[in-house]
């Protein structure tokens, strides 16, 4: 998938009407703003990259039905001039949502890197983080994905690859990363 409009439609195909919920871009920051009466619960990514949507909504896939009602889901967020302490913290609570961000880009057809989000630490080493979040990804694919990343990686897989099953896919990808 190469295209901010295919994911778009994706997204709205498969979360739309049953959450009630949209995948905005052309944002110029990344902004979750829960759903208003006539409007729809919105996930914004910046401009048109996919990587940014695919981390948007990777936080929206693992989000409880209580942080979807809340703005940005109530999470705080650190600017990138974060000291170590603060970094560590913020990779803490990243992993998650960039092992399910490392999937999507996975069934997208798209290479995946963990980010570290932090221009201040320009010589930092974030081989420990990558750890973290490709043991967070095979912890997954023992034991499950949450409802709604199984279902827009199934979906997402299908648009390109309609022959592939979503397990099989995922363990392959994960044991070709590994070696």
């Amino acid at each position: 998938m190469t295209d901010v409009k295919q994911l778009m439609e994706a997204f709205s195909a498969c979360f739309l009407s049953s959450f009630n919920t949209r995948l905005v871009g052309g944002a110029a920051e990344p902004l979750y703003l829960p759903a208003q009466t006539d409007v729809p619960a919105t996930v914004y990514f910046r401009f048109d990259y996919l990587s940014s949507a695919l981390h948007e909504v990777s936080h929206w896939c693992i989000a409880g039905h209580e942080r979807r009602c809340l703005e940005d889901y109530g999470y705080w967020y650190e600017s990138d001039s974060r000291d170590l302490p603060t970094q560590l913290e913020f990779e803490r609570v990243e992993v998650r949502p960039q092992a399910v961000e490392c999937v999507l880009h996975w069934v997208a057809g798209l290479p995946f890197r963990v980010s570290v989000d932090n221009l201040s630490l320009p010589d930092y080493d974030a081989r420990h983080f990558e750890k973290a979040v490709m043991a967070q990804v095979g912890e997954y694919i023992v034991s499950g994905f949450p409802e709604r990343v199984e279902l827009f990686a199934g979906y997402l897989l299908k648009q390109h690859s309609s022959d592939l099953v979503l397990d099989e896919f995922l363990k392959r990808q994960y044991e070709d990363y590994c070696r």
